[in-house]
């Protein structure tokens, strides 16, 4: 999968399931047994910044995470200018 992405493919990583079957733990993981989603991420720059020092090259890389609730989008990323207007 993050191969894939380093070579130009849109991926996605989705987690479906009945409530409290374990798709956040899976995904996300406590903070000393990190989920699908860091160790993902993770893997995507290290691989990405040894391409950057081996071969001199350079990516630009587009990340979303979602989640869908209720029939309700919620991004879990919000923009910069977004979380400063939520800081008061």
């Amino acid at each position: 999968l993050i191969i894939s992405a380093l070579d130009g493919f849109s991926v996605c990583i989705f987690a479906y399931g009945q409530t409290g079957s374990g798709k956040t733990f899976t995904m996300t993981g406590p903070p000393h047994n990190r989920g699908l989603n860091f160790r993902a991420i993770q893997m995507l720059f290290n691989l990405a910044e040894e391409a950057a020092v081996d071969n001199g090259v350079t990516y630009t890389l587009h990340l979303s995470i979602l989640e869908i609730y209720n029939e309700t989008v919620i991004d879990l990323l919000p923009s910069s200018s977004s979380a400063n207007n939520n800081k008061k």
